[in-house]
């Protein structure tokens, strides 16, 4: 099950955390992947991950906010059907400490980019009549996380994107899925917590969010994401799947 042998996967921001095991979990599965990131040293971490392990991938350097670049790699890369919009940014923030340029960051990351890349790739797996697009959204698409304005905003768009695409191209065999991850341990995550006064409160704060009382794993997210890439899947689409530790089950 959850096989993706004789497929081609793209994964952008894929040099670290949620990315990068999204891309190595789908390797594993059999697809090669194209991963993608603006950090060449990263990204070609991962790509030696993936062929250690016996895998294939190939890389390429993407601002995913430029729509000409989106577009110049689908040019090169027509034969991509699995499509992992993943790259995304934070702030930290409330209405008073969020200036527009701030909200326009992360829009141009957060939304334009999962965009630019549906625009570029999604129009050759219409014409084959097979696809799977999955964003990476959060809980923060769903609920409202507190002091971060801007970044709810952006994930809420995600999901909405992701249910608009799915309802516009029903009936056509691609599919559109959304992941909304609750905190997860990544890399990213790591480096913020250690800028807290007190780090250990921050870890234990944090992770207390979660019904478990942990933060999940960047694997746990790309399990889900490679149920949602198979054709296991085939009757999911418009989906958002919560992978948040129950987070959202008290708001």
């Amino acid at each position: 099950m959850f096989s993706l042998a004789h497929k081609i996967a793209l994964v952008t921001g894929a040099g670290s955390g949620i990315g990068r095991a999204i891309a190595e979990t789908f390797a594993r599965a059999g697809a090669h992947v194209l991963v993608v990131d603006r950090d060449a040293g990263a990204g070609e971490t991962t790509i030696e991950a993936i062929r250690a392990a016996g895998g294939s991938a190939t890389f390429a350097v993407l601002d995913v906010s430029s729509e000409a670049d989106a577009l110049t790699l689908a040019s090169a890369h027509p034969e991509v059907e699995i499509l992992v919009n993943n790259a995304g940014i934070g702030h930290v923030g409330n209405l008073l400490g969020t200036t527009a340029a701030d909200l326009d960051r992360l829009h141009a990351v957060n939304v334009r980019g999962p965009f630019n890349l549906c625009r570029a790739f999604v129009p050759a797996m219409l014409a084959r009549g097979r696809g799977s697009v999955i964003n990476i959204a959060s809980i923060g698409g769903v609920v409202a996380v507190r002091d971060r304005l801007a970044y709810t905003t952006t994930k809420h768009a995600v999901v909405g994107l992701t249910r608009a695409l799915a309802l516009d191209h029903s009936h056509t065999g691609v599919r559109f899925n959304a992941i909304c991850p609750g905190r997860v341990e990544t890399p990213f995550v790591k480096a913020r917590i250690a800028e807290y006064p007190d780090p250990e409160k921050a870890y234990r704060d944090m992770s207390s969010t979660q019904l478990p009382g942990r933060m999940a794993r960047p694997d746990e997210v790309a399990a889900a994401a490679l149920y949602l890439a198979s054709d296991e899947a085939a009757m999911v689409t418009g989906s958002c799947l919560m992978i948040d530790g129950g987070w959202s089950a008290g708001k």
